[in-house]
């Protein structure tokens, strides 16, 4: 379609297409111009679409000239539904605009590379692109893949792939013959199973337990653990291995807890069981029984490493596997060639799971209580909330990626409680794992989802992931309501019964449906058809062989470089596959100007949970990189770039601005996150920790209270007015007072000094800190001091399959 053929109507709502699905947003273009006001945006988005002009030299108007093209493939249907008709076609650009191009990106690279042989290394790239012919020399070669990257990609990416090339360049012109031999033998990644010898002088009997969602594999992977005297639970998330301890000790099993950015040290000095997430698993014990949950992700081309290594290295009597079926074909394999026992259980989900055959028609006043509607954009699920709440004239929950997982189970637990008018949840992909929801009805809100480049179909896997969520066959608080006793469920279980079925499977029918009926028949495609079988495993290269490696480069040399030059030379067997470098390489980048870092120091922060593409996360990892490299104390009150004075500020009136402040909340708490994560690595430096938790805890609270007053139902009565909270004044002029009632404006802050403050922080209730004990009083949520059951609003993936256990 030309731009002089687009009317009106279709510019209009391409406008509003992009706007509300915040497509700006995800394709980064907020960040190269902070500024842009959605109005401004529209506009620039008219004129990519219809306007005249092509200035492909600055970025925001080449990503514009981007989506302008890809929403020139879009028509209106009479259903309001888009249909992509094809692929965006690019202007082609002549050989002197490429020059052109390249010969600017190379003058931005020199910013960041400061070696005094880059001048040359411009010099002859000068040379090359003036011949205009290609070469086989490797500058040649360079030249030519540079010019691809300018007419395939725009020149998106094209400073890093020079960066690239140039240390590849200098790499080829101080290498020797034996370093390069010395180096192929040390990339050799063929046989990862040999990585863990210890583990490989056991004899190991791995149970590998397989079937749909609440089809109770995990909970038989659980029994056995609780049977045993020595174990280990690894699961994909905190929430999951919180909900294993807590359970495991109300059994009377002494338990540790262990995540990224948390450790509670079990009263029994000799506690022999252990919860972690299974990027923490210890390969460095023995034990009876290991489970690893989910264990399908050994397949993920990012996380897909630490199952891996939890599968080949853990040093357990009894390995319990709980996956999908599409597992057993390649840990088969595994098993064979780790030489151990591998006994397949296979399982069926426990109530029925239906498609329905129509959708909603877009008429979201046709939810019924119960439902889920899903959606993969966070704006799109706040404006999904409004609108439904304006509709039904009920109270909506909302679970998303960005929220932190205290907050999620809070939601969770407001939707599953009965007693109150939260009937509706509006999610992310978010709940596919980790969250116990009562929920009767998936409704797809979409199909395709935004992967940072366009917009891509939701993956069948993902689809039945999260359609399983529907109709379980006993939810946590059912199973609490109705425990048996311990001697009815003893003998229930001799006879090879968990409970009675108290619960019929026709009132646990779960339905899935769409919004619109354009979706309609993907998603019932998807939940038809099987999954492809997971072919490979994710490895990473152990830290030892990363320092090894990068001792045959110069000292300044970037990490970034010798990752991916790790990452290109290494050789794989056919069965694994080396997960991908994604936020490592900006993390990388990011603190590379930082002195005084080992190759080490570089490697953890490298492994740390920081996004990067958050570009406000990037000051906040140099500000805590810098801290360890000049060996200065971090305290959590003494990093500006931590900016909570965001805790000070008086809550925006509009909606979009406290959408916009509610995101300001979940950055901070991440931030937090980090430095927690941090604190466990490098402690003498972040020595706050005690303070990090409380402040941690207070966020949490606001995030929450933003919640409730995002909603359009605010001020309506169903929301039951929250307790006045007050936060300490840690020093003068920087005053933390504020009231999370948002409607007292008259406490003052607590005159409590730091050193109170942290002394409580220390001795405050686990439970309380985690916020699973919260002190936020809404109409449904805990009050202080009253005893929680956690398994109300978390769960494994896979809960017991006739009743849960009581973990409080």
């Amino acid at each position: 379609m030309e731009h002089g053929n687009v009317t009106d109507r279709q510019k209009d709502t391409v406008v509003a297409f992009a706007t509300n699905n915040a497509l700006w947003n995800d394709r980064g273009m907020s960040s190269k111009d902070p500024g842009l006001l959605p109005a401004q945006l529209a506009a620039c988005i008219r004129l990519a679409l219809c306007g005249p002009g092509k200035q492909l030299e600055d970025p925001l108007a080449m990503d514009l000239y981007f989506l302008g093209e890809e929403m020139n493939e879009i028509f209106i249907e009479e259903d309001q539904q888009y249909t992509v008709q094809g692929k965006p076609e690019f202007p082609k650009l002549s050989s002197d605009e490429i020059k052109a191009v390249i010969s600017s990106k190379l003058d931005e690279a020199r910013q960041s590379i400061k070696e005094p042989t880059y001048d040359q290394f411009v010099n002859d790239i000068t040379r090359a692109l003036e011949t205009n012919h290609a070469s086989s020399d490797q500058i040649g070669r360079i030249v030519e893949s540079l010019r691809e990257i300018v007419v395939e990609q725009k020149a998106v990416g094209l400073t890093a792939q020079i960066k690239y090339a140039y240390y590849s360049h200098l790499a080829a012109q101080s290498s020797t013959k034996s370093s390069l031999e010395d180096q192929a033998k040390l990339t050799d990644l063929r046989y990862p199973v040999e990585w863990y010898p210890e583990a490989r002088h056991l004899q190991r009997t791995i149970h590998l337990h397989v079937g749909p969602t609440n089809s109770g594999k995990t909970y038989h992977a659980l029994k056995r653990l609780e049977q045993a005297v020595s174990g280990v639970y690894a699961g994909p998330l905190r929430l999951l291995a919180h909900e294993v301890y807590t359970r495991l000790n109300a059994r009377g099993k002494s338990c540790h807890l262990v995540t990224g950015d948390e450790r509670r040290m079990a009263e029994d000095e000799d506690a022999k069981m252990l919860s972690c997430t299974v990027e923490m698993v210890p390969i460095n014990i023995d034990c009876d029984v290991a489970v690893i949950d989910e264990i399908q992700m050994l397949g993920h081309e990012e996380r897909g490493w630490a199952w891996t290594q939890a599968l080949l290295g853990l040093r357990a009597k009894e390995l319990h596997l709980c996956g999908e079926e599409r597992t057993v074909p390649l840990i088969r394999e595994l098993a064979a060639a780790m030489g151990d026992n591998l006994e397949v259980h296979h399982y069926q989900r426990l109530s029925p799971l239906k498609t329905m055959q129509k959708s909603l028609m877009g008429n979201l006043g046709s939810l019924r209580k119960g439902d889920c509607v899903v959606a993969f954009s966070k704006l799109d699920i706040h404006r999904l909330k409004r609108v439904i709440e304006d509709k039904t004239r009920k109270n909506v929950a909302i679970v998303y990626g960005n929220l932190p997982p205290e907050i999620r189970a809070q939601q969770a637990a407001l939707f599953n409680d009965v007693n109150n008018d939260y009937d509706f949840l509006v999610a992310s992909d978010a709940i596919g794992m980790g969250l116990n929801l009562s929920i009767k009805r998936i409704v797809f809100g979409a199909t395709t989802k935004f992967n940072g480049f366009t917009k891509v179909p939701i993956e069948g896997s993902q689809i039945k992931q999260i359609a399983g969520r529907a109709g379980r066959f006993r939810t946590a608080a059912q199973a609490t309501e109705k425990e048996p006793s311990v001697d009815r469920q003893a003998r229930l279980e001799n006879q090879g019964s968990a409970v009675t079925p108290e619960v019929s499977p026709a009132q646990n029918l779960g339905l899935v449906t769409t919004l619109w009926p354009s979706d309609l028949p993907w998603v019932q495609t998807a939940m038809a058809s099987q999954a492809d079988p997971i072919m490979t495993a994710g490895i990473f290269p152990p830290t030892d062989i990363i320092v090894r490696f990068s001792a045959y480069f110069p000292p300044s040399t970037p990490l970034s470089y010798i990752l991916l030059r790790l990452h290109k030379i290494s050789v794989m067997h056919p069965r694994f596959h080396m997960c991908v470098l994604k936020d490592q390489l900006g993390i990388a980048d990011t603190i590379e100007p930082v002195k005084n870092l080992t190759i080490a120091d570089r490697l953890l922060f490298c492994a740390a949970p920081a996004s990067m593409k958050e570009d406000a996360m990037r000051p906040v990892v140099r500000a805590f990189a810098e801290c360890v490299g000049n060996g200065a104390a971090g305290g959590i009150l003494d990093i500006p770039v931590l900016n909570l004075r965001h805790l000070d500020k008086q809550v925006p009136g509009p909606s979009v601005d406290r959408i916009e402040f509610l995101g300001k909340l979940e950055f901070l708490h991440r931030a937090i996150v980090l430095y927690l994560w941090l604190s466990y690595r490098f402690a003498g430096v972040f020595n706050t920790q005690a303070m990090a938790f409380y402040v941690k805890s207070i966020v949490e609270e606001r995030i929450q209270r933003m919640l409730t007053m995002v909603s359009s139902r605010q001020g309506q009565g169903t929301i039951v007015r929250g307790r006045t909270t007050k936060f300490w004044k840690p020093r003068d002029g920087f005053d933390l007072t504020q009231n999370l009632d948002f409607e007292d404006a008259d406490n003052e802050g607590s005159s409590e000094s730091n050193d109170t403050i942290a002394a409580r922080a220390h001795t405050r209730d686990g439970a309380n800190r985690q916020v699973y004990g919260a002190t936020v009083k809404t109409k449904t949520l805990p009050q202080p001091g009253d005893e929680i059951d956690p398994s109300i609003i978390v769960a494994s993936s896979e809960r017991e399959p006739q009743r849960a256990e009581a973990t409080a």
